[in-house]
């Protein structure tokens, strides 16, 4: 009689303990993706307003620019522009144990604003339509692929090494195919990028999900978030980028 019950309560705080990493976990995950969120939305305002400052004209003759807009897309800057998210990226990767949350925070903002600068360019090239077209397919993938990666039983990591080669790949690919100017390279390079960037979304949100532990520190949690957030972030980007190159509508 005894045994029963120390097993029956025994039992009911097991529940309870996982009732509680459920909730904290469920927690982490939203904090997750209200950064990347926030994130892509402060990306999408800076480019319109960036746009907006550039260009003084688009129509079937040509695009007209401004002053601030031969200086971010035709001179110098425009490496410093391009090259500035990288840098952060590669900051934050590599000294995300040495900063404390707050930096941490305010370098993921920073990204964000930047990469705004940086792909507000894409507007010169294609339609406004095409582009809020694309945004939505991106939307619908990213967020089915995500749920996917969240709730699936199956291990992903062995996939990931298989991932990181193909992102590879296409990376290389791509510089090469600045030099060779191969339309069907492009196009071949584009699906294999959706595909990879479908799978990696899977992928790095269930990392992100096996990352969580309830012990953490709050300082740690939020520099967890904000890196979980900073990954899905490159994914939806990538892919939207990937799938612009398949189906936007150049102007």
């Amino acid at each position: 009689m005894n045994l029963d019950r120390e097993n029956m309560i025994k039992s009911q705080q097991a529940q309870q303990a996982t009732a509680v990493m459920d909730e904290g976990l469920r927690a982490y995950m939203l904090k997750v993706y209200n950064y990347m969120a926030t994130g892509i939305l402060l990306t999408g305002i800076v480019s319109l307003i960036t746009f907006k400052m550039a260009v003084v004209s688009v129509s079937s003759t040509g695009i007209v620019l401004t002053g601030f807009g031969n200086a971010i897309y035709n001179s110098a800057l425009m490496w410093v522009v391009m090259l500035a998210p990288l840098a952060i990226v590669f900051y934050m990767s590599f000294g995300i144990n040495k900063m404390g949350f707050a930096k941490a925070q305010t370098l993921f903002w920073v990204y964000a604003g930047l990469m705004g600068l940086s792909l507000s360019s894409i507007l010169l090239v294609y339609t406004g339509a095409s582009i809020a077209r694309v945004f939505f397919i991106t939307a619908a993938t990213f967020g089915a692929m995500s749920i996917y990666g969240y709730t699936t039983k199956r291990d992903l990591t062995k996939f990931g090494s298989f991932l990181m080669m193909g992102l590879i790949g296409i990376i290389i690919a791509s510089l090469v195919n600045i030099f060779m100017k191969s339309s069907m390279m492009y196009f071949v390079i584009s699906v294999l990028g959706v595909l990879i960037f479908v799978g990696l979304t899977a992928y790095d949100t269930q990392k992100i999900k096996n990352m969580y532990v309830a012990s953490d520190s709050g300082e740690l949690m939020g520099k967890k978030a904000v890196m979980g957030a900073l990954t899905l972030y490159l994914d939806f980007i990538n892919l939207m980028i990937m799938l612009l190159r398949l189906f936007g509508q150049r102007r």
